[in-house]
């Protein structure tokens, strides 16, 4: 009987070349175009070169069109192909699958077939192809609703247990879910067009937040799945405060939530603790109303993009950041939020008093230690932007300035944790936040051995954001009148606060922007040194004394009068000269 083995046994026997295979695609027999499209996706298998080759051979457009042929071995092995080819990093692959219409066809592939394989596959290929930049927002035109309607919907649960409807159904975890949630992950971070599409999306937001609830239920939070999630959910939180349809009737007075003018704020009460409970056994909470939003008035249950900013969510994200291992869900869900506690309108108001009262601050702080760079990066933007916030400013500067400035190096010495430098200078800008107009925050600054690092940075880092962002620190702790006997006792002085003017730019350059949404304040341009305008005024004086000095000798010209004369114009000009460098001496010194 003949079969394959021994076909390859006779000598004439040889496999057939790239080009070959892909003619194949092409053969009126379906199941050699299953067998093409089954090597293909063997031999494309993390080999970019062959990748390259199917590319450059134009066999990805006869593997698109195959992706609507009837035979479901064909389709599937087509679409297997594709995923292999549309993996890694050459971005060529990706563009060529789009420009031979790849995304339409894998979409109508999906809505017409049951089969969990070729489901997996599409899905697949669909995350693949988001990660081009690109692509993404086209990705989301053609398959955002198809996405959302045909897995996301189903598989979170949101649709009720099939036994009994009026119970919450089981979020499934499945592959095709991770996949899809990963696709959308990527096209989220597209940009303030995509997180609006995104959140505008029929039941989308509905349905990955009882997911989420599910699997915190569940304690099953350590998955790829969820990490999508709460990834999707902290892109489409930002900038929220700016880009829902009819924020601007929720702004408020940005005075309404920071601390109170004038740097001197009363010692709080003794009841007031880090968790918001009093001694009393009442939170420090907000009432009913928080900045013109009555929330027992909320008669119509929230739905949609509404539930992206509602207080409830809060729990959620402490809840994650409680349980979760994985250092991606925890950088996701402090910057969640991170974004909804930015800006100044009232549900960011109500955020920030909603983490006070379910003692989220701890658990914020607890992660200050965490040995991921990029979760102590988000936790320190989002303590900057509860800080907003006085009562939490005062609690965080009471009991988390220590956790902050063990995370500084000592100057050029990193800490044992090696923060990147974008790190450390949230840190800072936190530090920065959490003393400005509070007094008794800075005096923890400095019983913390916080100065002796900031000066450290001030003088020797190589950074200059981080020198920039340390000087603005000291510069504030010393306008503090209140604490210099403190810190001369500590053996600082004036000179330990000055800006380190050699590192600093001679042009202040616009900053990225981040999901914080706080700006540090401005230097004055030429704040700390003595500038061109006060040597023309010194010059200026000389001249009108000289020109004196020319007028009365003229005018006097009898000559025993002339030693008279420049005598009394130079001890005047000797007052006058003590006099101007007493000023420039006053002018060099001031801050």
């Amino acid at each position: 009987m003949v079969s394959l083995d021994t076909i390859r046994k006779d000598p004439r026997w040889r496999d057939p070349n790239l080009r070959e295979v892909i003619s194949m695609l092409s053969h009126p027999m379906d199941p050699v175009k299953s067998n093409a499209a089954a090597y293909l996706q063997h031999l494309c298998y993390e080999n970019d070169t062959v990748k390259q080759d199917v590319r450059q051979l134009r066999g990805i457009p006869v593997l698109v069109g195959l992706l609507d042929h009837p035979k479901a071995e064909v389709h599937r092995k087509a679409c297997g192909a594709l995923r292999n080819i549309s993996f890694g990093r050459d971005n060529f692959n990706k563009v060529a699958i789009k420009n031979s219409d790849g995304i339409p066809a894998l979409l109508r592939l999906l809505r017409r077939t049951d089969d969990v394989e070729v489901r997996e596959l599409v899905t697949g290929t669909l995350w693949n192809l988001s990660s081009h930049e690109p692509l993404k927002m086209i990705v989301i035109n053609h398959g955002l609703q198809t996405l959302t309607d045909e897995i996301i919907i189903p598989h979170s649960g949101l649709r009720g247990d099939p036994n009994d409807p009026a119970r919450p159904g089981a979020p499934e975890w499945n592959t095709v879910f991770k996949n899809t949630s990963g696709c959308l992950r990527n096209v989220s971070s597209d940009g303030a067009d995509a997180r609006q599409r995104l959140r505008e999306c029929d039941a989308l937001v509905d349905a990955l937040l009882p997911a989420l609830y599910s699997a915190v239920a569940k304690r099953d939070i350590n998955n790829k799945s969820v990490e999508n999630c709460v990834c999707i959910l902290r892109n489409l939180s930002y900038h929220v405060h700016k880009e829902v349809p009819g924020a601007e009737k929720f702004h408020i007075q940005a005075a309404n939530h920071s601390a109170k003018p004038g740097g001197h704020h009363k010692k709080k009460d003794e009841s007031e603790r880090f968790g918001g409970i009093t001694s009393k056994g009442k939170r420090h909470g907000v009432g009913e109303k928080s900045g013109g939003v009555d929330l027992s008035r909320r008669s119509l249950p929230m739905k949609g993009l509404e539930l992206l900013y509602q207080p409830e969510v809060v729990r959620l994200y402490l809840s994650l950041l409680k349980l979760s291992q994985n250092h991606n869900t925890l950088e996701a869900a402090a910057g969640a939020l991170q974004n909804l506690s930015a800006g100044h309108w009232a549900w960011s108001n109500y955020i920030r008093a909603t983490v006070r009262k379910e003692k989220g601050l701890p658990v914020l702080v607890e992660l200050l230690h965490s040995d991921a760079d990029k979760v102590v990066r988000a936790i320190a933007i989002a303590l900057r932007n509860l800080a907003i916030d006085h009562k939490n400013k005062d609690l965080i500067g009471s009991y988390a300035m220590r956790d902050l400035v063990s995370n500084l190096p000592c100057g050029q010495q990193r800490p044992a944790k090696n923060l990147e430098g974008d790190t450390v200078v949230a840190v800072l800008n936190t530090i920065l936040e959490i003393v400005s107009e509070n007094l008794e925050n800075a005096r923890f600054l400095i019983q913390g051995q916080g100065v002796q690092k900031l000066v450290s940075i001030n003088r020797t880092s190589q950074s200059v954001r981080e020198t920039k962002a340390a000087s603005h620190i000291l510069q504030m702790v010393w306008a503090y009148k209140d604490l210099r006997h403190m810190l001369c006792k500590a053996g600082w002085n004036k000179t330990h606060f000055k800006p380190a003017v050699s590192s600093l730019p001679k042009k202040q350059r616009n900053a990225k922007q981040g999901n914080d949404d706080i700006t540090l304040p401005l230097m004055e341009k030429n704040q700390g040194f003595l500038n061109f305008s006060h040597l023309c005024v010194v010059w200026r004086v000389w001249i009108i004394i000289l020109c004196l000095c020319v007028e009365l000798l003229h005018k006097n010209t009898i000559f025993r009068r002339i030693k008279v004369v420049l005598k009394e114009v130079f001890a005047f000009a000797r007052r006058v000269s003590m006099f101007f460098m007493l000023c420039v001496c006053v002018l060099c010194v001031e801050f």
